[in-house]
C-alpha cells in the first residue's frame, strides 16, 4: 500500500480517537453525575499534563529522529488506558486515568501533523490531501459515538475506544516514518525561532484565539444537554463539525497561499466570534447543533494556516518541536484557561453568559490578528533560512 494511504488511514483513526475523547469525555463526565466545575476541574488538569508531555514526546522524536515509533508507543498506552477510563464511575479513577490518557493521547496530534506535513512535502502532495482523512475521522465517529452512547450506553464507549485503537496501532506498525533532517538538533536554533519577536506575538495570537475554541469544544456537549438534546444529537452536532472540515483540507491546495497566514487566520477568528456569539442566543438544541457547520470556516482554516506559517519560521531540525508548541497552545496551555475559567463561568451563569464571553475574546483575536497582519503580513519572516 502507498505510504499517502497508510497516513491517511492513520489520521481517520487517531482523530476518530480524539472525536470519543474530546468532545465526549465531559458528556461521559456528566453521565457520570459530576457537575461543570467539576468536569472544568479534571478537563483543564489535563491541560496541565499535556504542557509536560507534548514538549516531552516531541522533544524524544526530534532527538531519536523518528516519529512512527513514538506513535506506536503512544497508541499502545492510549488504547488501553482509553478503554479503563470510560469503564470507570469513581471520581478518582476517573481523574487518574483521564490524566493518563492526557499525557499518552494529546501527544500525538502534534507528531500526527509534523507526519502529514513531512511526508506530503516529501512525496509532493498537498498537506491538506491527507489531513482530509483525519477530519472524515473525526466526524464519524463522532457520529457513531452519539448513537453507541445513545444505544448501548456511556460505557459502551470503552469498547469503541479499544477496537479503534487497536486498528490504529497495526495501521502504525505498517506506516512509513518521516524523512530524517540532515541537521544536527540544536538549542541555538530552537533559541533563534523562540527569541524573534514575530514568531512570539504570532505565538500570542494562537494563544489568544484559542481559548474561546477550547471552551466550546470542552462545554459544546454538555450545554446542548442542558437545553434538552440527546447525545446522540451531540454526535450528530460533531459530525457535522467534523464533516465540514472535510472540503477545507482537501481544497487547501487552492486557498492556502504563503506570506497570506495571519489574514487568514484573522478571516477563521471572525467566524468564530460570529458563531459564538449566535450560539449564545440559540435555545434550541437541535439548531446549536446545525450551526456547528460553521466550522467550515473556523478550525480547519485557522489551524491549516497556523501550521504552514510555523513551518516556514521554524528550523527544519526543529519541525516536531515547533508543531508540538503550536499545539501546546492550542490544546494545552489554552485548555487550562479555558476548562477553568470556562467551568466557573457555566456553573455560576449558565452557558448564554459562557458563549458572550468567549465571543468577547474571539473579537479581541480578530483585532490582534489584524494588527498583526499590518505589522508583518506583508514581510513574513523565514527562520528556516537563516
Amino acid at each position: 500500500m502507498k505510504p499517502q494511504n497508510l497516513l491517511r488511514g492513520f489520521n481517520f483513526l487517531y482523530f476518530g480517537l480524539l472525536a470519543i475523547f474530546i468532545p465526549f469525555l465531559p458528556v461521559y463526565l456528566a453521565e457520570q453525575g459530576l457537575k461543570p466545575g467539576q468536569i472544568g476541574f479534571i478537563v483543564g488538569t489535563g491541560g496541565f499534563v499535556t504542557i509536560i508531555t507534548q514538549p516531552l514526546w516531541g522533544m524524544i522524536s526530534d532527538k531519536s529522529k523518528t516519529i512512527r515509533k513514538v506513535l506506536m508507543i503512544l497508541i499502545l498506552f492510549s488504547s488501553i488506558i482509553g478503554y479503563l477510563l470510560y469503564d470507570s464511575t469513581s471520581y478518582l479513577l476517573l481523574i487518574l486515568f483521564a490524566m493518563l490518557l492526557y499525557f499518552f493521547l494529546m501527544p500525538i496530534d502534534p507528531l500526527t501533523e509534523s507526519l502529514n506535513f513531512t511526508i506530503a512535502e516529501s512525496i509532493r502532495i498537498s498537506y491538506g490531501s491527507i489531513r482530509t482523512y483525519g477530519a472524515l475521522g473525526y466526524a464519524v465517529v463522532s457520529l457513531l459515538t452519539g448513537y453507541v452512547m445513545s444505544y448501548f450506553g456511556a460505557h459502551s464507549m470503552a469498547i469503541l475506544f479499544a477496537v479503534i485503537g487497536a486498528i490504529c496501532f497495526i495501521v502504525c506498525w505498517k506506516m512509513p516514518d518521516a524523512p530524517v533532517s540532515g541537521k544536527p538538533v540544536t538549542l541555538g536554533s530552537l533559541k533563534h525561532f523562540l527569541s524573534n519577536k514575530e514568531t512570539l506575538l504570532f505565538m500570542l495570537l494562537v494563544f489568544i484565539c484559542s481559548i474561546p475554541a477550547r471552551m466550546n469544544d470542552t462545554f459544546l456537549g454538555v450545554y446542548i444537554r442542558e437545553l434538552g438534546g440527546s447525545t446522540a444529537l451531540i454526535g450528530q452536532a460533531w459530525f457535522l463539525a467534523g464533516s465540514s472540515e472535510i472540503v477545507v483540507f482537501a481544497l487547501s491546495f487552492w486557498w492556502l497561499r504563503k506570506g497570506k497566514e495571519l489574514i487568514i487566520i484573522t478571516f477563521a477568528t471572525a467566524f468564530y466570534f460570529i458563531r459564538f456569539f449566535t450560539s449564545a442566543w440559540i435555545t434550541d438544541p437541535h439548531l446549536l447543533a446545525y450551526l456547528q457547520v460553521m466550522q467550515l470556516l473556523t478550525f480547519p482554516v485557522f489551524y491549516s494556516a497556523a501550521i504552514q506559517y510555523l513551518y516556514r519560521i521554524v528550523p527544519v531540525e526543529w519541525r516536531a518541536t515547533g508543531q508540538t508548541v503550536l499545539a501546546l497552545l492550542f490544546f494545552g496551555v489554552s485548555g487550562i484557561l479555558a476548562s477553568y475559567v470556562g467551568g466557573a463561568i457555566y456553573g455560576a451563569f449558565g452557558g448564554k453568559i459562557l458563549y458572550l464571553s468567549i465571543a468577547t475574546m474571539s473579537f479581541l483575536g480578530v483585532i490582534f490578528g489584524l494588527i498583526l497582519y499590518w505589522i508583518y503580513g506583508k514581510n513574513p519572516i523565514d527562520v528556516k533560512k537563516s
